[in-house]
């Protein structure tokens, strides 16, 4: 190694190529031959060869580094072609890690480390409280991680993978590793192909799936597992490649990520779950009202085909997502997937064909049958956006959404009614661009969608959202009586009585020529539904809200009632403790008559006698 001075460090410089990537305290990047002070440290560091890429190791990490070490006259004390430690072992002076965990791969610099970051008070070669130098390539290292957090499960990364992000406890895993014991002895060694297992089922030892969930796929690792982590209650796999492990022995692990299949929870109850045996294309997914293609193959527990779409000459299966035209499991599976994606799904009798028996095409399917599909997503045809219609096109799909809500309300399906409307609504949302003719109609479809949405929140019980609604409605149109006719009703289901009654005032004032309108029975039908006398259903709802309210104040006059009389018996308590404790007072007082009394600034005057 060429010793690098101050006198002719400038000579050897022949690169004015900057250092890619460093950044001391948002300062540029330094150049070839270029010093700088790390921080306030205290440090100072030239530049003389770049590195390579953009890593940097950390405190932690194992490096392997060349090193000659100077004083400021010349004088070498240090030298080595090959020493490999832990950044912050203490193995080196502390100035020396904080100058290479700025360095990249094949990196050489000159670091100037002060007295209180080298040798201090001195020791062989240098003499006490010395600036000296240190001149350092950085030839490899290799990251280190504490995975438990207490020094059970040290990795330390031998090969890095691809950076496309890590397992979790539901992914199905491939990996292969040897397990061995200090001195070398084989443990347990799976085959070359390697062994498969569910992340949350857990294999071999604890240390095993904590590691896994840190690595990459390709990643290739070296694990120091401590006793507490290396056995699972007691026991070892029944692998027939793997021996018993000592007690209080640690092992080491070399192990490699082969791969790992996504496993996805669909429902929030783990009750339709997706394995991903293929990524798809692109980010996007079929989302709900997505027109879908796709194959696959449905089986039993037993792995019996019931039924196949798309394969052996079987016509592909289309339909429309979110619209119950297949099994619900299916129909969520589908929303989640990008085109060309493949996954095993499995799914629980809920959400599958339920306490019914039914007949496929190639098998009868029992009832409270789990079920598995194999299925690929040859294609799907999103539902334009708003934003991608003009405006007589939004207009004719909001109408055609309302139409299809009005008919799931008048079949009970609220929840699909809901979201029907809330798309109309969003087809003819304030900031679309509608031309001045179209305006009109624009307003009364809005208006429309709300009221009809809020129709399906009371049927939903979800009377904040009725209310919501109707507010919306009556902010453009003050006096609208359905609008307040429906609003009544969910301040009637909170217990807002007075709210309620003042909508009811307002709607027999909007109506006061008992004039026709369309509407619907007390929780309501969608506009399309029936034409009755309002103000007779109003009124209807008046003699509901004044019995309601009746029943109300009878039941706040009994609870101030028992108010009233426990707060009397209280007091009554407290006036006879109060009598009790003055009589006592005054016996007392008495007993003390000629013994002695009391002078007016309380001091006692005994009786001479």
């Amino acid at each position: 190694m060429v010793i690098i001075t101050e006198s002719n460090a400038s000579n050897l410089v022949n690169e004015e190529d900057e250092e890619p990537g460093e950044v001391i305290e948002s300062a540029p990047p330094l150049k070839v031959g270029e010093e700088r002070l790390l921080g306030s440290s205290g440090i100072r560091k030239r530049l003389l060869k770049r590195g390579l890429a953009f890593e940097l190791p950390d405190i932690g990490d194992e490096v392997t580094i060349k090193f000659v070490g100077w004083l400021l006259d010349g004088t070498k004390f240090s030298e080595s072609d090959g020493v490999t430690y832990a950044l912050g072992s203490g193995k080196m002076v502390s100035g020396l890690d904080r100058g290479i965990v700025t360095m990249k791969k094949g990196e050489r610099a000159l670091f100037t480390l002060p007295p209180e970051l080298a040798y201090g008070e001195g020791t062989n070669g240098v003499p006490p409280n010395s600036v000296i130098n240190f001149q350092v390539e950085l030839i490899s290292w290799i990251t280190v991680i504490d995975v438990s957090k207490d020094g059970g499960i040290i990795k330390r990364v031998l090969v890095k993978g691809e950076q496309t992000g890590k397992p979790s406890d539901l992914d199905e895993v491939l990996v292969k590793y040897a397990v061995m014991l200090a001195d070398g002895t084989l443990l347990a060694k799976t085959p070359e192909e390697g062994v498969e297992f569910y992340l949350n089922d857990g294999h071999f030892c604890p240390a095993l799936s904590k590691a896994i969930k840190t690595m990459n796929r390709g990643e290739k690792v070296n694990l120091a597992v401590q006793p507490n982590y290396a056995y699972q209650l007691g026991s070892m796999n029944s692998d027939q490649n793997s021996h018993a492990i000592p007690k209080n022995t640690v092992l080491s692990i070399d192990m490699e990520l082969l791969s790992f299949k996504r496993v996805i929870s669909v429902t929030t109850d783990s009750k339709v779950m997706k394995k991903i045996l293929k990524e798809g294309q692109g980010a996007l997914t079929a989302d709900e009202g997505a027109l879908v293609t796709v194959r696959y193959k449905a089986m039993l527990k037993d792995g019996s085909i019931f039924e196949k779409k798309g394969y052996d000459g079987e016509e592909k299966l289309q339909f429309i997502t979110g619209e119950e035209q297949v099994i619900t499991g299916l129909d969520r599976v589908a929303m989640t997937m990008r085109k060309g994606e493949q996954a095993m799904i499995t799914i629980d009798p809920e959400y599958g064909f339920g306490s019914v028996e039914v007949r496929r095409d190639l098998a009868a399917v029992p009832s409270y049958s789990t079920l598995s599909y194999e299925v690929e997503m040859l294609n799907f045809v999103k539902e334009k956006e708003p934003w991608e219609l003009i405006g007589s096109e939004r207009i004719q799909a909001a109408e055609m959404k309302k139409n299809e809500g009005n008919v799931l309300f008048k079949n009970g399906k609220y929840q699909r009614a809901l979201k029907k409307y809330d798309k109309a609504a969003t087809y003819v949302g304030e900031d679309g661009s509608f031309g001045d003719d179209s305006q009109k109609l624009v307003k009364s479809l809005r208006v429309s969608c709300w009221l009809n949405n809020a129709a399906c929140c009371l049927r939903l019980n979800n009377y904040q959202g009725a209310i919501e609604l109707c507010s919306k409605v009556l902010d453009t149109e003050f006096s609208n009586v359905k609008a307040l006719y429906r609003r009544s009703q969910a301040y009637i289901e909170t217990a807002d009585y007075h709210l309620a009654e003042a909508d009811i005032k307002k709607a027999l004032e909007a109506d006061p020529g008992n004039r026709m309108f369309v509407c619907f029975f007390m929780y309501m039908h969608t506009d399309t539904d029936f034409t009755m006398s309002f103000s007779r259903e109003v009124k209807a709802i008046q003699l509901k809200l004044k019995k309601l309210q009746a029943e109300s104040n009878k039941r706040d006059a009994k609870l101030y009632s028992n108010m009233f009389s426990q707060m009397t018996k209280r007091l009554k308590l407290e006036n006879v403790e109060d009598t009790k404790k003055n009589e006592v007072t005054m016996a007392m007082e008495t007993e003390n008559v000629g013994v002695s009394c009391g002078s007016p600034d309380n001091e006692m005057i005994v009786d001479p006698r």
